[in-house]
């Protein structure tokens, strides 16, 4: 047994029909390690909303490892009209927020022919009510300690592993 490196990984290329919308997400290291997400699950892209990344934060690019350069992204100001946008080109939009409507994140159910959006929020007010309102479905990560939060990008890694994983073993059929 050895450990392997990038070029000896064994896994296959995969394209995800998923975009993430961050609203308005500031953290530097977050952003970093969103970027590492998104080309880790070969998604989309990404948009951000509210105050623009500073991309030329050392510290977003030491924890972006150089995806915030193969990551495609962009910037827009009003996070409801990108919302309202994605719904009318058939984007099942799914906020990832606990609510009193939520659904666990591993009983999401893929909807074939639909891409959907990931709507993350900002690390301390969360995702914004309008967003949370035009959402199709508002998705969470089951807690099972004393905390009922946790940081935006270890929730966007375990919801994209989870939501990947059902789309994967639904084209399996």
């Amino acid at each position: 047994m050895k450990q392997l490196i990038h070029e000896q990984n064994k896994f296959q290329e995969r394209k995800f029909p998923i975009v993430l919308l961050l609203d308005n997400i500031t953290g530097e290291a977050n952003i970093g390690s969103l970027f590492r997400l998104a080309d880790a699950f070969n998604i989309e892209k990404i948009i951000f909303t509210g105050t623009p990344p500073n991309l030329q934060s050392n510290r977003l690019k030491k924890t972006a490892r150089s995806t915030h350069q193969r990551v495609l992204f962009e910037i827009q100001e009003d996070n409801f009209q990108i919302a309202k946008n994605l719904k009318e080109q058939n984007y099942l939009l799914y906020a990832l927020e606990i609510t009193s409507d939520s659904l666990p994140v591993e009983d999401f159910e893929y909807q074939p022919g639909r891409p959907l959006c990931l709507i993350l929020g900002n690390e301390v007010s969360g995702i914004d009510d309008e967003l949370l309102e035009i959402s199709d479905k508002r998705l969470h990560i089951s807690m099972y300690g004393q905390n009922s939060s946790m940081n935006v990008a270890q929730a966007a890694g375990i919801a994209l592993y989870e939501i990947t994983k059902t789309i994967l073993a639904f084209n399996k059929k």
